[in-house]
């Protein structure tokens, strides 16, 4: 279903954005550029509702955790 693709491949940028922060690349190489701007609308906002806890951003984590859960609230709905 493309839902659940959707999700998938969404989750995959977000683990590279992740992967990203713990080594040295480029900020404004255009991958770097593009998985920023398709991650930042999302994570921003869980960043701001739950800050850093012991210098860790537990937003990505969080941000995928919802991904998967209303994914399949959706395609519950749809297959009802």
């Amino acid at each position: 279903m493309m839902v659940e693709l959707f999700i998938q491949l969404y989750s995959l940028v977000i683990l590279a954005r992740v992967l990203m922060s713990w080594v040295n690349i480029d900020p404004y190489s255009p991958l770097a550029r593009t998985i920023f701007n398709l991650t930042e609308p999302v994570l921003a906002p869980v960043r701001n509702l739950l800050p850093p806890a012991a210098g860790l951003d537990f937003s990505p984590i969080i941000v995928m955790v919802l991904l998967q859960v209303i994914g399949r609230m959706i395609v519950t709905m749809l297959l009802a």
